[in-house]
Parts: C-alpha cells; structure tokens; sequence
C-alpha cells in the first residue's frame, strides 16, 4: 500500500508533463478535435486529457471499483462534445493507447528509482493500466456511439423536415413537393411532420407532388398512401402528380385502390385545373 502511495504521488506530479507531452506528439493531420487551430479549442482539450490523469492516477489511491466510476462524469462529457463527435472513433481510441503506454513507461521509470520494487509488483501495475485504461475506452467508445448516433438521427430529422415542407398555395391549399430518395425512416418522420403542418395550417386540400422521386419500394409506397389516408381522416383531400410507372407499378402491385384521389400527370396541369375551377365558382 505505501508503495502504491507513492507510485500515486509520483504518477500526479507527472499530471501536466503528460499532458504537455501528449499534445506535442499529437498526429494533428487527423483533423477533427486534434486538428483545430482555434486557441479555445486546443486548451479545452488539454483539459480534458489533464482531467483525465488527475483522475487516472487516483486508481492507485482507491478501491480498483471507484476507477471506472471516477471516469463516468468525464466520459459522458467528452464522448459527446461536439469537437470528439466530429473526430474519427479510430484516431480517439489511437490516443487513448498512446495514454496507455505514457502509463506503462512511467511505472517502469518509477520501478527503476525503487530497486526494492520486485518484477512481480511491476507486472502487476502494467496489468492494472491495462485492464483500467481497456474499462475506459470500452465505456468511451459505448457512450460516444451513442451519442453519435443521437446526432445523426438528429440531423436526419432536421433534413428530411426540410426536404418535405408544406408550401401554402392559398389558405386553403397546400403543395408538397417530394424530391429524392424516399426511404422508410424519410417516408416515417414525413408522415408525422405532414399531419401536423396540415392541421395547424388548416389546410383543405393538398397537392403530393412525386415527379422528383426516382422510385419508390413497397414499403414506402405504403406509407404514402397512409399519409394520403391520415390527411383524409383530418379532413384534408389529397391529389397526386407526376407518378412515375416504376411507382405506378409499385402501387398496383401493392393492390392499392386509389378511389377518390385526384391524379394528374404534372403538378403544373394539377394548379392549373385547380386554378381553372375556382375561377367558375367565382364566375
């Protein structure tokens, strides 16, 4: 225990050279986090790899169970900060070896100040960063994948939000202009995103305009025409434009009854009927 003291004193006075070494032979060409220029940025990760030692130096003064435990607030932090979510996970985990072996080259520099340290304790301290650092990065790597994905599903939202915008025609009529590949996640937060803007706009009718779709599959095909059903039950009759045969093929392979759904060929002979009618019940 005395020894492992002062291997913990030794190892925290080392907390700042780590660091400093570190950043230094840092691969800066990687980009991401360890590529930016930006004073703020490059401080803020110093911190964060100081953090790190001033906490990873305390397994050798505490219980082995409170190691990983110390780490949780710093992981969840750093995991999903913006600078380490737009760095590759290849290059952080690369860092976190490098770290490793800074350890590793420590004990075996403070071994070699202490002839009574036998090899038996030496192995077992290199052990033990081992095993602790691998806890760490196997946490790390859980919860910055996570967030990761948090961030794409997030940022898939905002995209398909705004590929698939309501544009008002008039108070009462409302075009939705369908451009892309249409998949089933797209075709999902469509349908959600659609009945809203419909209902809060209080719109009558509604253009769906397919001619920017390439194709379709079943799948989503389906789902379209479960966004044409949802906006009837809230009162919204639906037209459709610029089928394509591919889709065309799609729906009548899917058995779908188009009933009272109003087909054009092109949106704009769509507006133009449109157009055409209002103006006799003006007349």
């Amino acid at each position: 225990m005395l020894k492992n003291q002062e291997l913990h004193d030794f190892l925290c006075e080392k907390n700042k050279e780590l660091t400093a070494q570190w950043y230094e032979t840092l691969d800066k060409s990687v980009g991401g986090v360890y590529g930016s220029n930006n004073p703020e940025a490059i401080e803020r990760l110093k911190q964060q790899n100081y953090e790190f030692h001033m906490r990873f130096c305390s397994m050798f003064d505490t219980e082995e169970i409170e190691c990983l435990e110390n780490f949780q607030d710093w992981i969840m932090r750093v995991s999903k900060d913006e600078g380490h979510l737009s760095t590759p996970l290849a290059a952080i985990l690369k860092e976190f070896f490098r770290t490793q072996l800074q350890y590793v080259n420590l004990i075996k520099e403070f071994a070699a100040m202490h002839k009574d340290i036998s090899s038996e304790q030496l192995d077992l301290w290199k052990q033990a960063v081992i095993l602790k650092t691998n806890e760490i990065i196997l946490e790390f790597t859980v919860q910055h994948t996570a967030a990761a994905e948090r961030r794409l599903n997030a940022q898939k939202e905002m995209i398909v939000e705004m590929s698939a915008p309501v544009i008002l025609l008039t108070k009462e009529m409302g075009l939705l202009p369908l451009i892309g590949e249409i998949d089933t996640y797209r075709a999902r937060i469509m349908f959600e995103k659609v009945l809203k803007q419909c209902h809060d706009a209080s719109i009558e009718r509604l253009f769906i305009d397919l001619s920017g779709v390439p194709i379709i599959d079943t799948m989503v095909a389906h789902q379209i025409f479960q966004l044409i059903d949802g906006l009837k039950i809230i009162g919204v009759k639906t037209a459709l434009s610029g089928i394509s045969p591919d889709i065309a093929q799609t729906a009548v392979q899917l058995g779908i009854n188009f009933g009272e759904i109003e087909i054009y060929n092109t949106l704009t002979q769509a507006i133009k009927l449109q157009g055409l009618k209002v103006q006799r019940l003006q007349a």
